[in-house]
């Protein structure tokens, strides 16, 4: 087996830092991801590669391992244990017998036994080596996350049917257990995890489980009052602005927000400011009937 340079995978060198890995693994994920390349046998070998170099090198400690182990960084400490124990066996049966003790070869990589010379059979000690955990991005615009959704993701050549919660937030990582790499020696699987990228493009920003608006109103309305008809994220509201609103005037409206992730039928509130708009012109007679007004004040 050949070792493999997850830096050259990532096109980091080592000096690298974890933002720079995590840059590059961001954009070469998005480039190879296998619903963006459907059918293309290539781009889902290399997609594989990206998430197992990610794996490891945005890890501290598997970056160790893997600067130290290369290719077989996950077991590096335990083929180590392994082998001082089968020294231990090894002198104690020479000294009871006076002989040499032969052990049978390894199924690990060419890699491992050159840097460990090779020489004994671990397989017989029954240590089960958990399996690799996956990682993957899914980018989702924020009103796919307003309500519950099923999708079917595609991993390693792998359909994976997910359940995405409502209310997810952009950054979120969940955890599928068992879908990631096969264990060895009859060890468990590893996760997946995937990590949402929520995109926003309403005219709503969002803070958690509440949102956020500005709603322009005229003047006149202002000074006045009167109604209003303003969009929410489910549908539209008719509000009543009171007379002599000040420009700023924030009012709350009761669970128009967002869902709460994983409480059914709970969700946040909705926040509109009021932002007063002036007249860019006025009439002869509008600048008379200020100007009275300015009298009165």
């Amino acid at each position: 087996m050949a070792f493999i340079d997850y830096y050259k995978i990532l096109g980091v060198d080592k000096s690298a830092t974890k933002n720079d890995i995590k840059k590059a693994y961001r954009k070469l994920a998005r480039k190879y991801h296998p619903d963006l390349n459907p059918n293309d046998k290539e781009a889902e070998l290399q997609f594989k590669r990206i998430n197992e170099a990610n794996e490891v090198l945005s890890n501290d400690d598997n970056r160790k391992k893997y600067d130290k182990y290369g290719e077989n960084w996950q077991h590096g400490e335990a083929y180590e244990e392994a082998q001082k124990q089968q020294q231990r066996q090894s002198q104690q049966q020479y000294q009871r017998s006076s002989g040499s003790q032969e052990f049978e070869g390894s199924d690990y990589s060419d890699f491992f036994e050159s840097m460990f010379g090779g020489g004994f059979d671990y397989r017989g000690g029954g240590t089960k080596f958990r399996g690799q955990d996956f990682n993957a991005q899914l980018q989702l615009d924020l009103r796919d996350v307003y309500t519950t959704e099923k999708r079917v993701l595609t991993v390693n050549g792998k359909n994976i049917r997910l359940t995405i919660p409502a209310g997810i937030t952009n950054g979120q990582i969940i955890k599928i257990k068992g879908k990631g790499g096969e264990g060895r020696n009859g060890g468990p699987h590893g996760d997946l995890l995937i990590e949402f990228i929520i995109t926003n493009n309403t005219e709503f920003k969002r803070d958690g489980a509440n949102l956020y608006k500005t709603v322009n109103i005229d003047l006149y309305k202002s000074i006045l009052g009167g109604d209003v008809t303003v969009n929410t994220f489910d549908g539209k509201v008719k509000l009543n602005i009171k007379p002599l609103t000040q420009n700023g005037t924030r009012v709350k409206l009761k669970g128009k927000g967002f869902p709460k992730y994983k409480k059914e039928g709970q969700f946040g509130d909705l926040y509109i400011t009021y932002n007063i708009e002036l007249p860019k012109t006025l009439s002869d007679k509008e600048k008379e009937l200020f100007e009275e007004l300015a009298k009165l004040q």
